[in-house]
């Protein structure tokens, strides 16, 4: 289908504008565009309780951020811990707080979002070994919030899904936490990904072909890094006994059949897998609930993927 009529409106807003391509910013220009989403989202929800505190990681302590919305029942609640998305260099707990709490009231789930370490100061692997070390916090520290340990999913967008997919299989291989699931909206797999939409869509939606390689090249030291599993997780010997996944992809995206493809690596590993395409979005939607009203299709699918994957009978 054509491009959603309000995401053309954005897309061409900000060719009127004459905004750069991410390549041609620098870093800090890069973290103002990114923030900037703010701007184009629905005003926050209330939940019940926010609570910001922080994690040990590897390099010292980390904010995370938990939101813990009114109960629907007796007892303690899911977990979903939250790694945002920004390219790997941008990004934190303020951009996604609109999404956030919209997740925690409409799936019933307590959402533990936690920040890590940024490239290109903080390279590969500094931004999976801490978001692998905030999951284990909250698996270990989420009971005295009123959450179920025993219930927890993944979940993160763009460069956070595939944190959020290297979260899962540590977690697999490293001693827990056990999942419930995964949640990879529009998440960026394989730098080394050349696949029929990195050229399809290479300009003209939001983030370009040539934009996505730059994220990886602040992110990655060497193209060794590129074959290593914790930070391209398709590359993974094998996906076997990873929790349920939901994979959300956007029609218009350079990065759109890497996602796609590590769905179908997913399923066929025995993995149950739902792979969801959004028609006429693109990536970042999730994040512009306000000016696009189709993100809402978005967040109603990680809801219900969720609420099925972190019910009490199972």
């Amino acid at each position: 289908m054509s491009v959603d009529a309000a995401v053309q409106g954005i897309i061409d807003a900000l060719d009127a504008q004459g905004l750069k391509s991410f390549e041609q910013m620098s870093i800090e220009e890069a973290r103002g565009v990114v923030d900037s989403f703010v701007g184009l989202q629905k005003p926050h929800r209330e939940v019940a309780k926010v609570i910001d505190t922080a994690y040990q990681g590897p390099a010292g302590p980390q904010d995370v951020r938990i939101y813990i919305p009114e109960a629907e029942t007796e007892g303690p609640l899911p977990v979903v811990v939250y790694f945002h998305g920004g390219g790997f260099i941008g990004g934190g707990l303020s951009v996604a707080e609109e999404p956030n709490r919209a997740v925690a009231n409409d799936a019933g789930v307590i959402v533990v979002a936690a920040s890590y370490r940024l490239a290109p100061e903080h390279k590969f692997p500094a931004a999976t070994d801490d978001t692998f070390a905030a999951l284990k916090w909250a698996a270990e520290n989420i009971a005295q919030y009123g959450g179920d340990p025993s219930r927890m999913a993944v979940m993160g967008d763009s460069a956070g899904g595939s944190l959020a997919a290297v979260a899962a299989q540590r977690a697999r291989d490293e001693g827990g936490p056990k999942l419930r699931g995964q949640v990879l909206v529009y998440p960026v797999i394989d730098s080394t990904a050349e696949l029929p939409s990195k050229s399809e869509f290479k300009e003209g939606y939001i983030i370009t072909s040539a934009g996505l390689d730059w994220f990886w090249e602040q992110y990655l030291s060497s193209p060794a890094d590129a074959e290593n599993p914790l930070a391209s997780p398709s590359k993974a010997v094998s996906l076997a006994g990873l929790p349920p996944a939901l994979v959300v992809s956007m029609e218009y995206e350079a990065a759109r059949d890497e996602a796609e493809a590590y769905a179908k690596q997913l399923a066929d590993a025995g993995v149950e897998t739902v792979a969801t395409r959004f028609d006429g979005l693109v990536h970042g939607t999730y994040w512009m609930s306000g000016a696009v009203p189709r993100s809402a299709e978005i967040h109603d699918a990680v809801v219900n993927f969720l609420r099925e994957r972190l019910a009490v009978e199972q």
